[in-house]
């Protein structure tokens, strides 16, 4: 795309929508014109992109372009510009856009010429790789060459303008007969059916392949009915061909992706990039290294001849684009604009082609013979050729999306038989169709079947009933069932045996997606009291505990406790809980009584004593006298400094009046 930087933008410095403040224009195409911009609102630079306003103007394109924009929105991959919000301010019709501080393709091409092949198939991976992501996802591009591939400064790919993205299988041409694309890259099938899938973006990749290995296009023109005419008539050219030594495998890639016939091209972008990759492999380091001449780059046009995407008009039914002689050579070749066919000159009155013909009789009637007989013998044999090849063919109408009996019906009216067969399917609403065979745009003969694929609707699985069943039977059920096990958990019970599966969430017989997580819970048996082995050697404890159907285990911490050093001191689960049979209960031994060492209270007052020895941990008693006490410790019944077990009772001797 260029940019004309002669004229006053009236959009930049302006705040669009009161939100993006513009600041230049980046690039100027057909269509729209794309702006650096910044959002006030979250303070981050983009790419705004406006649309012409003879467009906007347009109430169905204005449509198209806000539905095909949230089309491209749903891509969410490293190697597709991300679009971040759309809307409209008056006249202008805007999309805010992830912005790539970098140049195009075409910049690398106009200044390079043509690239080594480990180039080429550098950009072209991460490209594939893009487009691999709408294919999958049902889009089509539509729109593939050069000005749409960007190349930040960082050496990211990315591929941008889904402006013309439609849905796989819809038909490319508008209401008005027009095609959209740009003549440069446009599939044969879209000029002559107006028809666009995942096989039209592999033909213009084919297309950008040739032009980074050449540095040329492979069709030329001097205007774009030359350029349509050579689409629909003649291969793309081995790039070997325009330089001399490039690697078979390279022109095997462009000759396979760039075939006229679609049904030889690979099925979609994810196809042509396992050919990529196998290409690479396929190659010496020295092949993906050779440098291309260098004169490539002075093929180049002016600035003034990149393709622009725009409208141009389908030629009408039975019409071919004309040949390069039929038309003016003045004519600009790269840029695609609107074009007339030229109109049919009137037929002569009968009786003047018959007054020739009579003389023509007369003067030489054996040569006039064998003249005619030649053209009728040429005519039945073009006929018969139309025949074979076009005549007893048609195209599968677009039925995608539509209920059985409308795509039916439009068979039907089309002449075709038709027969169906079900699938489920999670994006495609029941009843209606998720794809034909053959696909939309596809020749089938006149007489020919379509076989339909209609929608189940989303698939479902009923959950099993396992109830009463031991665990590892209902985990391989419910698995049978295709879907997962989630949560177990676990319940006492005194009817279901221990092991055994006591409910399901959600309940047996009802319906969920495929993979949804089925709970269960599982009987724990009737529930058992713990008995109390405090106090008891381990192997009293033991022999206890696996009486009642328990199991032991022994921790490696152990407590001071008033208990007999390495008896059992602690339990868990407390002696009298409830535990089913089989559950382990861990007992901690005793380490004996804690020894500390007694304060010196002596002389204190009562208050006073009774704090520090309970702060030491003892228990306290106090010995008055019964006449006359006084508030001061006389002794304690053991001496400071002296070790007492923890919780032991001091006793503490107050002082009295005499």
């Amino acid at each position: 795309m260029t940019v004309d930087t002669t004229l006053p933008d009236p959009l930049v410095d302006r705040l669009l929508d009161g939100r993006y403040r513009i600041e230049a224009r980046v690039a100027a195409g057909g269509m729209a014109t794309v702006y650096r911009a910044l959002d006030t609102r979250l303070d981050r630079v983009l790419a705004v992109k406006v649309m012409h306003p003879a467009l906007a103007a347009d109430t169905a394109f204005v449509e198209r372009f806000i539905r095909e924009a949230k089309s491209a929105a749903r891509l969410d991959h490293p190697n597709v510009v991300g679009v971040y919000d759309q809307g409209t301010d008056g006249a202008y019709v805007y999309l805010a856009m992830e912005y790539i501080a970098g140049c195009t393709l075409r910049d690398v091409l106009r200044e390079r010429g043509a690239l080594q092949p480990r180039a080429a198939l550098d950009i072209m991976e991460p490209v594939l790789a893009a487009l691999g992501a709408a294919h999958r996802a049902g889009l089509v591009h539509r729109d593939m060459k050069p000005e749409n591939v960007l190349i930040g400064d960082d050496g990211r790919v990315k591929v941008a303008d889904f402006g013309l993205v439609r849905t796989v299988g819809t038909n490319s041409a508008t209401n008005t007969g027009s095609i959209l694309g740009t003549v440069s890259y446009l599939a044969p099938e879209q000029i002559e059916h107006g028809t666009a899938d995942t096989r039209t973006d592999v033909y213009a990749c084919g297309v950008v392949l040739y032009e980074m290995l050449t540095g040329t296009k492979p069709h030329s023109g001097a205007s774009p009915a030359q350029v349509l005419y050579q689409h629909l008539h003649r291969d793309v050219p081995s790039p070997s061909e325009e330089v001399p030594g490039l690697a078979p495998e390279l022109d095997d890639l462009v000759t396979t992706t760039t075939a006229r016939d679609p049904g030889l091209r690979p099925d979609d972008a994810v196809g042509m990039l396992g050919l990529v990759r196998a290409a690479r492999n396929a190659l010496t380091h020295e092949q993906l290294d050779a440098r291309p001449p260098l004169a490539a780059a002075a093929r180049e046009e002016a600035a003034g001849s990149e393709d622009r995407t725009s409208v141009l008009p389908r030629p009408a039914a039975g019409q071919q684009p004309v040949p390069a002689q039929a038309t003016d050579p003045a004519a600009p070749s790269d840029l695609t604009a609107r074009f007339e066919h030229p109109p049919v000159p009137p037929a002569p009155p009968a009786s003047s082609v018959r007054s020739r013909l009579t003389a023509a009789l007369r003067g030489r009637p054996r040569r006039v013979v064998l003249i005619v007989a030649a053209v009728l013998l040429a005519l039945l044999a073009g006929t018969g050729v139309w025949y074979v090849n076009s005549g007893q063919f048609t195209s599968v109408p677009a039925v995608l999306d539509l209920t059985q009996d409308k795509a039916e019906e439009k068979l039907d009216a089309a002449g075709l038989g038709v027969r169906t067969k079900q699938a489920y399917s999670d994006t495609v609403e029941r009843g209606h169709v998720i794809a034909t065979d053959p696909r939309p745009g596809e020749r089938i003969r006149n007489t020919g079947r379509v076989t339909l694929t209609v929608s189940r609707g989303p698939e479902r699985a009923e959950v099993p009933n396992v109830v009463g069943m031991r665990l590892d039977d209902a985990k391989k059920k419910i698995a049978e069932e295709g879907l997962t096990v989630g949560d177990v958990g676990a319940q006492f019970s005194d009817e279901t045996p221990q092991g055994s599966v006591l409910a399901t969430d959600p309940r047996a017989g009802e319906e969920r997606r495929p993979d949804t997580p089925v709970s269960l819970v599982v009987s724990k048996g009737a529930p058992q009291e713990v008995p109390d082995v405090s106090g008891l050697s381990v192997a009293d404890a033991t022999a206890a505990l696996r009486d009642e159907g328990f199991q032991i285990k022994v921790s490696d911490a152990q407590v001071f406790s008033p208990r007999e050093k390495g008896s059992v001191a602690e339990q868990s689960p407390a002696a009298g809980a409830k535990a089913a049979k089989g559950d382990t209960i861990t007992v901690t031994l005793s380490k004996g009584k804690e020894m500390i060492t007694v304060p010196d209270v002596t002389g204190k007052s009562e208050s006073e004593a009774r704090k520090a020895l309970t702060d030491a941990g003892f228990q306290v008693r106090v010995d008055k006298p019964f006449l006359f006490p006084r508030d001061s410790v006389e002794s304690q019944s053991v001496r400071a400094g002296d070790k007492a077990a923890r919780g032991d009772t001091i006793t503490i001797k107050m002082k009295g009046a005499f």
